[in-house]
C-alpha cells in the first residue's frame, strides 16, 4: 500500500521502542494498516470516531491480517481524548493528524491530565493553528524529538514529533525545547525545499498581518516578529 508524502513522513519518524501505536482520526486507516504490515510496533491501534469508518476497517483487516503474525492490532471507535492507554502496558506513540491546532490542544490536555504518568510520545500533524499549538506544547512542558515542513498537494504541513518525558533514550539525541515558530522546519537541504520553506514562511507572515489589519493587536504582532526572525538555513 502506497502511502501519501504526509504520511510516508509521519511513518519515517516513527522509532522502534514503542509497545503501542495509536493512529487516531485513522479515517480509512491507511497508515494503521501500513505499520501494520512492517510491524511497527507489538501493538497498532486504529481509532475513530466515526462508526461509518471503523466498522468497514475492522472487516477489512480482519480479511487481510487473519492468519498474520507479528503486530497485533485493535480497532477504537471512540474519541482521541479518551483513549483508554491506562489498559496497556508499556511505551505509546499516539499519533493525531488531520484536525485543527485548537481541537487537538483540547485533545492533549485530556490525554496528558488523565495519563500524568504514562509514558507517551506523540506526532501531530495539524492543519492550521500551529503557533497556539507550539505555545501550549511549551506549556505543557514537553520535549521535542523531531520537527519537519513539506507541501503536498499544494498544501503545507508541519510534522511535530514530541515527548512528554524529559529524558532522552541513550542512542537517541538530546531532547529539546520546543520553538514557538520552529527551529528544524526553516532548515533546506536542497533547492525545492529551500522553495517550500520560503513560500511557507510568506504565506505565514501574510496570514497574521491580514489578521493585524485593523486592530492593535501586541500578541500578533509578536507572532509577526518571530516568523520574521526565522532564517532559511542552507
Amino acid at each position: 500500500m502506497k502511502l501519501s508524502k504526509r504520511l510516508s513522513q509521519i511513518e519515517a519518524l516513527i522509532g522502534h521502542d514503542y509497545t503501542h501505536i495509536w493512529d487516531t482520526c485513522c479515517d480509512h486507516g491507511f497508515l494503521g494498516t501500513h505499520l501494520i504490515e512492517q510491524q511497527r510496533a507489538a501493538h497498532v491501534h486504529l481509532v475513530d470516531i466515526v462508526p461509518e469508518l471503523i466498522s468497514p476497517l475492522d472487516d477489512k483487516l480482519k480479511a487481510l491480517f487473519s492468519n498474520a503474525h507479528g503486530s497485533k492490532w485493535q480497532t477504537h471507535c471512540l474519541d482521541v481524548s479518551k483513549l483508554p492507554l491506562q489498559q496497556y502496558e508499556g511505551k505509546h506513540l499516539v499519533i493525531i493528524a488531520g484536525i485543527g491546532g485548537d481541537l487537538m490542544i483540547q485533545c492533549l490536555k485530556k490525554l496528558l491530565t488523565n495519563h500524568p504518568t504514562a509514558e507517551i510520545d506523540f506526532i501531530l500533524c495539524p492543519i492550521r493553528q500551529l503557533y497556539s499549538l507550539r505555545q501550549q506544547l511549551i506549556a505543557f512542558d514537553m520535549r521535542l524529538k523531531q520537527e519537519v515542513l513539506l507541501k503536498e498537494n499544494n498544501q503545507y504541513y508541519e510534522i511535530l514529533y514530541v515527548s512528554s518525558q524529559k529524558g532522552s533514550h541513550p542512542k537517541e539525541p538530546p531532547l529539546s525545547c520546543i520553538n514557538p515558530v520552529g527551529r528544524e522546519i526553516w532548515q533546506a537541504e536542497n533547492e525545492e525545499q529551500t522553495k517550500i520553506v520560503e513560500e511557507y514562511r510568506e504565506i505565514t507572515l501574510q496570514h497574521y498581518k491580514r489578521m493585524l489589519r485593523g486592530t492593535n493587536n501586541p500578541a500578533l504582532n509578536e507572532i509577526i516578529q518571530a516568523y520574521q526572525a526565522t532564517n532559511v538555513c542552507k
